[in-house]
């Protein structure tokens, strides 16, 4: 733009010139030629001055500035969100002993040495504890009324768990003062997010856990203690999945809550994904009951996306959850035991769910190609009753399984054959290789 304007400036200059001595003609006939041309042909002519206006100058300047580059947003990174959840860490008095050291203290973070992998990799860690921290001073206990230490749970805070489930038949077999015990100590660990389990409060407030900018509603419940009704004490500090009749306080243990309905629904309206962690279902069976199905139905239909069940101390089938009104959910129905020194050898195995969320511009959504189940062998010695490790059921081998203490203990026969067959039986397609979760 701007040369052309000199140009256009330079004819005007020779025009004038030419005019002032007599050289029209030639300026007409010139001006079709080009300004250098022009110019040099009338060299000899008398040299003039002019002077140029400062808008001129500074259009010309603007004019021959370059071009400004336009900036555009950088293109969304996609990224994953990571989940892993074990089942119940039923604290029996064989472990209580393991962690006691001779000093006299007590340290269990050899509860969680087999999985430090998948710890570290995940970015939701959650374990439902089984057995209530209510305190050191009522003493240790195991079944029927357990109470568990709570270097428990520091060691599970420093194994990197930030989520707690606390919702179990077990959680008041201390009494209420044993589970306002139980939520204190966790409040000294803000980081943790403590579910199924609260002071009592007027208002419910739904637990929420954000993840690299995304919120997850993690919501527990537990079909009730171990006796069959719930008083207002109680109702108010547990998280009940069964519903409760207003008068007599009774469970009615076939159905669901109408409470959990309205959480959920007001957890999908704050949060991008709502899980629910129900304790429910038959002690020892490998198959979910049909009030399980129904509840899981009913909890898809208000808007759960993931279920991960626990209670009944085997594994159960893994499950994508279709509701009426389309909604869908992955449902574990149960994740078994992760420790304990039961004598049932199908109790043995257990299972760590591996959820995959994918998050784009668009929002996240649920990712069923790295997503399944991780079998895992809970192993124990025998005279005395000790836990030795968990392992991952593809590492396991016969040679551990014929030292397992559940021979002795127990009074049973266990082999790997038979850990393979209930894994394959039970969860099927949906097992997973640690390759498959450490690696993607």
């Amino acid at each position: 733009m701007c040369k052309r304007k000199q140009s256009q400036l330079l004819l005007l200059l020779l025009l004038t010139f030419s005019m002032l001595s007599g050289c029209g003609t030639s300026v007409a006939v010139k001006a079709e030629a080009s300004t250098s041309e022009f110019i040099e042909e009338n060299s000899s002519s008398v040299p003039m001055t002019v002077e140029l206006s400062d808008a001129y100058l500074v259009e010309c300047a603007e004019d021959t500035q370059p071009p400004q580059a336009i900036e555009t947003e950088p293109a969304f990174e996609e990224y994953d969100i990571t989940l892993m959840a074990l089942g119940d860490n039923l604290i029996h008095m064989g472990i209580v002993r393991t962690g006691m050291l001779a000093d006299g203290s007590r340290n269990y973070s050899f509860l969680f040495e087999g999985i430090s992998s998948f710890l570290d990799k995940a970015d939701i860690k959650m374990i439902n504890q089984e057995t209530p921290l209510a305190g050191n001073e009522l003493g240790f206990h195991g079944y029927p009324l357990f109470n568990s230490p709570t270097e428990i749970g520091d060691a599970i805070v420093n194994a990197g768990f930030n989520v707690v489930l606390h919702a179990s038949n077990h959680s008041a077999d201390q009494g209420i003062s044993g589970l306002d015990n139980c939520v204190a100590f966790w409040r000294t660990y803000p980081e943790v997010l403590l579910t199924g389990i609260h002071e009592p409060a007027q208002s419910r407030e739904i637990p929420l856990l954000t993840i690299k900018d995304k919120t997850f509603a993690i919501l527990n419940y537990t079909y009730g203690p171990n006796y069959g009704s719930a008083p207002d004490n109680l109702a108010s500090r547990m998280d009940i999945l069964c519903n409760i009749d207003p008068q007599s306080k009774l469970i009615d243990f076939t159905t669901l809550n109408p409470q959990v309905i309205e959480d959920i629904k007001a957890a999908e309206e704050i949060a991008d994904m709502v899980i629910v962690c129900p304790h429910w279902g038959t002690e020892y069976a490998t198959t979910p009951s049909s009030y399980q199905e129904a509840f899981a139905k009913q909890m898809t239909e208000a808007g759960a996306d993931v279920i991960i069940g626990t209670h009944p101390h085997v594994v159960q089938p893994v499950r994508m959850i279709q509701a009426d009104n389309g909604n869908t959910a992955l449902c574990y129905y149960s994740l078994g035991n992760y420790v304990s020194t039961q004598k049932n050898g199908q109790s043995m195995l257990e299972g760590m769910a591996w959820v995959t969320f994918h998050v784009t511009e668009n929002g996240i959504s649920l990712s069923t190609e790295d997503t399944g189940i991780i079998p895992l062998v809970c192993h124990y010695s025998s005279g005395p009753v000790r836990l030795k490790n968990v392992y991952l059921l593809e590492e396991y081998t016969e040679e551990l399984a014929t030292s397992h203490g559940i021979i002795n203990y127990g009074g049973i026969s266990f082999h790997l054959d038979d850990l393979t067959h209930w894994s394959e039986d039970i969860l099927g397609e949906w097992v997973i290789t640690a390759d498959t979760a450490l690696t993607n």
